[in-house]
């Protein structure tokens, strides 16, 4: 198990995403401004929560599809968020238990909670990064990731709900190749992403709304269509059932989710470095 050091300060007075996403994840730790901005886009889009929630169970369903029908024992988590259970290393070493997990996130109140992404079982280990995917080498230079993972083995690389979060200007397909270029052939990229494209015109309108709530907020959001996601998976080979809605992915028919038919959740995909 791997430490972390002091937290830096913590701006109450703005909206951040990690803690927006635990209030729709029906979480304790957000603020004020958090909990305004999170308000005002269920308030456009009433089913957010069931979105995120979609979300998150993707990332179950892929990790454990992952430990227990290909073999993965390492997984990177890039904006982890706040810790909420089951989180990612309980569910890999749970089919697992000597499976390594590295968290990262940019959201301070995040390190003061990532005691509970630390919590291993004795034959795995896992540790948390503070750390900005827009700044890649301060993850893939990390002492943390060497102490924890060797990148000459396979590795899932997990990006859910986070590209959304990073501008065209910031080149996010430049980012998450330098990525994946440190990672051994037979590794794994999971990604989700917010789409602009859901064939419902009404739903794309609210969309937009939603984009003026976060950038209001201090946080950009940049929704993209089916063919800026499947870019992010050039040079991969996507798992089926391919690129499909979070909720669609695999689904567990004994754990039905909350979306009408209709209502959309994120972009999904898995994909296999050759």
């Amino acid at each position: 198990m791997a430490g972390y050091g002091n937290a830096p300060q913590i701006d109450t007075t703005r909206p951040h995403s990690a803690r927006m996403y635990d209030y729709y994840l029906g979480g304790k730790t957000h603020y004020t401004a958090d909990v305004q901005a999170a308000e005002a886009v269920v308030a456009t889009v009433p089913f957010a929560g069931a979105m995120a929630r979609a979300n998150r169970d993707f990332m179950i369903r892929s990790t454990r599809w992952l430990a227990a029908e290909r073999g993965v024992r390492q997984f990177l988590d890039i904006g982890s968020g706040i810790p909420t259970e089951p989180n990612l290393h309980q569910i890999a070493q749970g089919v697992a238990p000597e499976c390594r997990v590295v968290y990262t996130d940019n959201d301070p109140i995040v390190l003061q909670y990532a005691h509970a992404l630390l919590h291993s079982t004795p034959e795995g280990r896992t540790a948390y990064l503070q750390a900005d995917v827009t700044d890649p080498e301060s993850i893939v230079d990390s002492d943390e990731l060497y102490a924890t993972v060797d990148l000459s083995r396979p590795v899932a690389l997990s990006v859910n709900a986070l590209f959304h979060f990073v501008t065209d200007e910031q080149r996010p397909y430049d980012i998450l190749d330098g990525l994946v270029s440190q990672l051994a052939p037979g590794s794994f990229v999971c990604l989700t992403h917010a789409a602009s494209e859901v064939g419902n015109p009404e739903l794309e309108a609210l969309g937009k709304q939603v984009e003026e709530i976060y950038a209001r907020s201090g946080t950009p959001l940049r929704p993209r269509n089916n063919a800026e996601v499947a870019r992010f998976f050039q040079g991969l080979e996507l798992i089926e059932p391919g690129i499909t809605m979070a909720h669609h992915w695999r689904p567990d028919p004994t754990m039905p989710g909350e979306l009408r038919e209709g209502e959309p959740s994120m972009l999904a995909g898995v994909a296999r470095k050759p």
